[in-house]
């Protein structure tokens, strides 16, 4: 479920959705139904044709969350820099 199995599909791992998650939003602070579109129209511009439900996406958000990647703050998601290495 997190990562892909035989069940689950490498598009449709919440790993995977969560990576694109933070790509399709560039880290710019959004509400949650802006990441969803923008999750929805990157997923059809590069051809990921796996369907994702909402509550999928959902459970996608909280593994990032769980992550520390991102939280909700004023109904807004904000989403974490990655720390550099040194």
């Amino acid at each position: 479920m997190i990562a892909p199995t035989k069940g689950i599909a490498p598009q449709r791992a919440l790993l995977t959705v969560g990576a694109q998650i933070l790509i399709s939003s560039e880290r710019q602070m959004l509400t949650v139904d802006q990441t969803w579109r923008r999750l929805q129209t990157w997923r059809a511009d590069n051809h990921h044709n796996a369907p994702v439900p909402f509550w999928w996406f959902v459970l996608a958000l909280d593994v990032l969350y769980a992550l520390g990647a991102v939280e909700l703050r004023n109904d807004v998601l904000v989403f974490r820099e990655a720390p550099r290495a040194a």
